[in-house]
């Protein structure tokens, strides 16, 4: 698998530095590699072929669907995000350098974010528990969730009347980033499916690396960041009175 995700990322990164000079290629490049292992992983594995047929399918939508929306509202529709604009200032000329390593890293991150689904895709019980089916339940929650944000957001950064301005259509009325909320609550939904499984600690891995990414490191910190630099006391004030990140209702 290893093997697979670093040939598919030297490709992205040969994508990136012949075509489209946008590094959000690297997070596209992760969710298609994503979904391509799980899909392969799903004929390989050992477990139930129904269940694992299910859960690889699930890989699957969530991978495509966010390199699609990554691919078409990030990458051909709008410049390079200023999270990775602020990378380059930071790295100045080495920047070429540090981003193709961080291509390459994103092979790792596949492999490893991929484990929770091929714990579950060896379940070889034809007989699907309470908690496999809340699991699923709980995914469609997730990735429909996710979707309607991006797409939210997507709509409103598409009206040039909203330059500069804050989105606080639909979902992010309620929290300043419910796209990455409901890609918390879908990694969660896999480790419901585990419950009682062996080895179904692993599933563990993915909200608890996702969620800690996002909340910690690559996702709120940053883009907090960028968004106070471009949009100032409007930010601000979107701060002072919208949740991070569980959604929840505006303070007056």
């Amino acid at each position: 698998m290893w093997g697979s995700a670093t040939v598919l990322m030297l490709v992205v990164w040969g994508i990136y530095h012949v075509c489209q000079r946008n590094a959000v290629l690297a997070d596209v490049g992760f969710c298609l590699g994503f979904a391509l292992i799980v899909l392969g992983s799903g004929w390989l594995a050992t477990g139930d072929p129904y269940k694992r047929s299910v859960v690889s399918l699930m890989g699957a939508v969530y991978g495509f669907r966010l390199a699609g929306h990554l691919y078409w509202g990030r990458v051909r529709r709008m410049p390079e995000d200023r999270r990775y604009q602020a990378l380059r200032a930071r790295w100045g000329h080495r920047a070429e350098r540090w981003l193709f390593l961080y291509f390459l890293g994103q092979a790792p991150a596949i492999v490893v974010m991929s484990l929770p689904l091929l714990v579950l895709m060896n379940n070889a019980n034809a007989l699907w528990s309470l908690w496999e089916t809340l699991g699923v339940a709980v995914w469609i929650i997730g990735v429909s969730g996710e979707g309607i944000a991006d797409r939210q957001l997507m709509r409103f950064h598409r009206d040039p009347a909203n330059t500069g301005k804050v989105c606080r259509d639909g979902l992010w009325r309620y929290s300043r980033h419910p796209n990455y909320f409901f890609e918390g609550v879908l990694w969660c939904g896999y480790v419901l499916m585990g419950v009682g499984r062996p080895n179904g600690w692993i599933t563990l891995v993915g909200p608890v690396l996702m969620i800690g990414s996002l909340l910690k490191v690559t996702g709120i910190p940053l883009a907090e960041a960028q968004a106070i630099q471009s949009r100032g006391d409007a930010y601000r004030e979107y701060q002072r009175t919208t949740s991070v990140f569980i959604p929840w209702f505006p303070k007056p």
